[in-house]
């Protein structure tokens, strides 16, 4: 019984993420998270290290805020707090992540350039740990849904990235070039994931 309890939960992670990332796809579905979207998907190198940056700061500060409203704020009955203290713990975990990655690889630090301390206010984050209050989720089905969400955003860069980098911008008309030919991609790009909408929403 209890081995089919734990399958079932097992299962229930796995359906999460794959709503979080594919179904409910937080850049092309709820379109948060573009500023940063656009800025850096011109190369698809530093969009993997963005995204990679995303998806782990999203999966962690998800789960860490979950733990906060739930044990912190709705005890105390301040959950109208609620917004500054997802952002002051979303500001901490980058401020680490992005002292992690200077040490660890100086080329990745200088391709983001001034977009990894933009991962603070990347709505695309805030949006999911705001997203989570609305699920009744434990802790671990919040963290795959946190992990789903910013794999989502890292699978949706990464795209837009891979069809930039094989796009002449100089043989567009000028009124295209930029971020014009990146929000048309955006746009076609979302409407192949409406495919998933018939998948499995949790």
């Amino acid at each position: 019984m209890d081995q089919l309890q734990n399958m079932n939960f097992f299962v229930s992670l796995v359906l999460i993420f794959i709503s979080s990332a594919f179904t409910d796809n937080i850049l092309l579905a709820r379109f948060l998270g573009m500023c940063s979207c656009i800025g850096i998907s011109k190369r698809i190198d530093a969009s993997i290290g963005l995204g990679s940056a995303v998806t782990f700061v999203t999966a962690c500060t998800t789960a860490l805020n979950y733990l906060v409203y739930k044990y912190v704020l709705v005890p105390l009955g301040i959950e109208y707090l609620k917004l500054i203290t997802f952002i002051v713990i979303i500001a901490a975990f980058v401020q680490f992540l992005e002292m992690l990655i200077e040490r660890i690889s100086e080329k990745l630090y200088y391709a983001l350039g001034i977009f990894l301390p933009l991962i603070t206010v990347n709505c695309a984050i805030l949006g999911i740990a705001l997203f989570m209050l609305n699920k009744p989720y434990s802790f671990w089905q919040t963290f795959a849904f946190g992990a789903g969400g910013g794999f989502g955003w890292f699978l949706a860069i990464t795209l837009i990235a891979g069809i930039r980098e094989n796009i002449d911008e100089r043989s567009l008309p000028k009124g295209l070039e930029g971020p014009a030919i990146t929000l048309i991609i955006i746009g076609i790009i979302s409407l192949a994931f409406v495919g998933f909408s018939a998948m499995i929403k949790i």
